[in-house]
Protein backbone atom coordinates (compact mmCIF):
# COMPACT_ATOMS: atom_id res chain seq x y z
CA UNK A 1 0.00 0.00 0.00
CA UNK A 2 1.49 3.41 -0.82
CA UNK A 3 1.68 6.12 2.02
CA UNK A 4 0.42 9.50 1.10
CA UNK A 5 2.43 12.36 2.36
CA UNK A 6 0.98 15.33 3.58
CA UNK A 7 2.58 18.54 3.19
CA UNK A 8 2.28 20.91 6.61
CA UNK A 9 2.24 24.89 6.47
CA UNK A 10 4.63 24.59 9.98
CA UNK A 11 4.03 28.38 9.68
CA UNK A 12 0.86 28.74 11.17
CA UNK A 13 0.35 25.75 13.59
CA UNK A 14 -0.12 27.42 17.21
CA UNK A 15 -1.11 30.67 18.06
CA UNK A 16 0.93 33.93 16.97
CA UNK A 17 1.56 35.68 20.38
CA UNK A 18 4.34 34.83 22.82
CA UNK A 19 3.82 32.62 25.47
CA UNK A 20 3.01 33.09 28.88
CA UNK A 21 4.77 33.38 32.02
CA UNK A 22 2.74 29.89 33.10
CA UNK A 23 3.36 28.57 29.92
CA UNK A 24 7.15 29.08 29.96
CA UNK A 25 7.09 27.66 33.63
CA UNK A 26 5.59 24.70 32.63
CA UNK A 27 7.69 23.74 29.68
CA UNK A 28 11.51 24.63 31.64
CA UNK A 29 9.50 22.48 34.25
CA UNK A 30 9.41 19.70 31.85
CA UNK A 31 12.71 20.00 30.31
CA UNK A 32 14.22 19.72 34.24
CA UNK A 33 12.48 16.82 35.10
CA UNK A 34 13.31 14.89 31.87
CA UNK A 35 16.61 15.71 31.70
CA UNK A 36 17.49 14.83 35.60
CA UNK A 37 15.49 10.87 34.53
CA UNK A 38 18.22 10.98 31.69
CA UNK A 39 20.93 11.93 33.95
CA UNK A 40 19.74 9.56 36.94
CA UNK A 41 19.27 6.51 34.11
CA UNK A 42 23.17 7.40 33.03
CA UNK A 43 25.05 7.41 35.77
CA UNK A 44 23.98 4.40 37.55
CA UNK A 45 24.04 1.89 34.75
CA UNK A 46 23.82 -1.94 35.98
CA UNK A 47 27.53 -3.24 37.00
CA UNK A 48 28.09 -6.54 36.11
CA UNK A 49 31.02 -8.68 38.08
CA UNK A 50 34.68 -9.32 36.66
CA UNK A 51 34.96 -13.21 34.88
CA UNK A 52 37.51 -15.24 36.73
CA UNK A 53 39.55 -17.49 35.39
CA UNK A 54 38.77 -21.07 35.64
CA UNK A 55 41.39 -23.31 35.75
CA UNK A 56 40.79 -27.08 34.92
Amino acid sequence: MKTKNIELDVDYIGGQEPLTIEEEKAISDFIRRKKLLKSKRIQHPTKLPKRSKVTV
